[in-house]
């Protein structure tokens, strides 16, 4: 017996391998027995007709299929003894053999490769700096006072207040007549809407229920021009509006009284609120950051470690993406999901993530990174105090969730962390910050 093993690339092989006739001889006459067991002929019973008679019916087909299962079986004693374990269904991809001569035959497969992560700490990565904003802040206080709002209705709408109107929309021509066939559009019109144009605010005021006002809307939109190039374009739209209904927007005050009750008695001052509101801000803020270094990070790293996946396995990878797409589309009621086109959409995102969990499983061992029962303690233990639940329910949940595997994933991103520099540069966006 002659093998040889070819490697096609990190994860895929081909095993050529040529046998004797002599040495496989007794394996193909018991295989065209077993087969001859199934074949019924006219005039025998099933299984008892003679080999020479069989074979004047089906000529060399026999010896063919009886090769393919010595093949077959060869192939996983090959695989036994050489340590080399498939992770998908191996192929023959080429097969040669005549009754009475040698047997050669080749067949591919794929195995998990052996990864050695290399060129993964000394880099420098730039996340932006940020920091919490006065106007972020006023932002936020501004939206509890108007979800907190009080509607009164009113016959006009003066100066100086801010209101929500309802009115029948209707577009007009560039003559200011309405467009023949076009139907009012009922919706409504919030003033402390950030969106709402200045010019509708205007336009409107000093109006009644009944009465209409006109204002202009422009679209601001880059298109291709016939170089192929962005071109942005505007388009303006004139509309008429009849007013419906006016409500006064009135707005609580922010007094100690408005703020325990929007706080459930957390705090009882504008000042406290505000540096609540700026503490939960922050927070947000730095978990964005946190998530930029780590998908910069990871993109150093899966720079510096290219290799192709195994296709078997970015393929089951994938049809898990897939099916969690198509679950999410009949949640959300979605009739056009089109498998074909999201499978064509994530295949780059399933081989990027197979690549970087493969990449993972290579640092955790080469740096001795591990989650202990000491480390799930310590956790439980500060969980525990936070939520009430006991140590042993968290301990529970942690193994039955397969938790380890979250805080190993943490730990993996602490390493690259500590190991490479993160340069903190200046976001684009200005205000005036709050600093601590």
């Amino acid at each position: 017996m002659e093998i040889k093993i070819n490697d096609i690339n990190a994860s895929e092989k081909e095993i050529e391998v040529t046998l004797a006739y002599t040495e496989i001889k007794d394996e193909l006459v018991s295989e065209i027995k077993k087969k001859i067991k199934d074949i019924q002929i006219a005039g025998f019973r099933k299984g008892k007709a003679p080999l020479p008679f069989i074979k004047k019916i089906y000529g060399d087909a026999l010896d063919y299929e009886a090769s393919e299962k010595v093949a077959n079986n060869r192939f996983w004693d090959i695989i036994k003894e050489k340590q080399l374990n498939p992770i998908d269904t191996p192929t023959i991809t080429d097969i040669k053999f005549k009754p009475e001569e040698d047997l050669y035959f080749k067949i591919r497969f794929e195995i998990l490769p052996e990864i050695e992560i290399k060129d993964y700490t000394g880099h420098e990565i730039e996340v932006p700096k940020v920091a919490v904003r006065k106007e972020d802040v006023d932002y936020e206080i501004k939206a509890i006072l108007n979800a907190n709002r009080v509607l009164q209705d009113d016959e006009i709408i003066g100066e100086g207040k801010d209101y929500l109107l309802t009115v029948n929309l209707i577009r007009l021509d560039d003559k200011g007549n309405e467009i023949e066939g076009t139907l009012s559009e009922k919706i409504q019109i919030d003033f402390l809407n950030e969106r709402v144009q200045p010019e509708i605010i205007e336009r409107s005021r000093g109006k009644k229920r009944g009465e209409k006002f006109t204002f202009t809307f422009s679209d601001e939109r880059t298109v291709k021009n016939l170089k192929g190039e962005d071109e942005k374009v505007t388009e303006s739209f004139t509309y008429s509006a009849e007013i419906i209904e006016i409500k006064i927007i009135i707005l609580p005050d922010l007094n100690e009284e408005f703020v325990k009750k929007v706080t459930k008695n957390k705090v009882s001052s504008e000042e406290e609120l505000r540096k609540n509101i700026s503490e939960d801000i922050k927070r947000y803020l730095d978990n964005q950051v946190d998530q930029i270094i780590r998908s910069r990070l990871m993109d150093v790293v899966l720079k510096n470690n290219e290799f192709e996946p195994p296709h078997s396995m970015v393929h089951r990878y994938l049809d898990e993406l897939v099916r969690n797409e198509e679950e999410q589309a009949k949640k959300t009621g979605n009739k056009k999901f089109n498998r074909q086109e999201i499978s064509r959409n994530l295949h780059g995102v399933a081989e990027m993530q197979l690549r970087w969990h493969m990449l993972q499983d290579s640092l955790v061992k080469k740096e001795n990174i591990s989650v202990s029962d000491d480390d799930l303690n310590e956790l439980a233990e500060k969980e525990a105090q936070k939520t009430g639940i006991t140590v042993d329910k968290l301990l529970n949940y942690y193994k039955s969730t397969g938790y380890k595997n979250k805080l190993t994933d943490q730990k993996v991103f602490d390493f690259l962390k500590n190991n490479n520099s993160v340069k903190y540069v200046e976001s684009k966006e200005k205000g005036q910050e709050i600093h601590e």
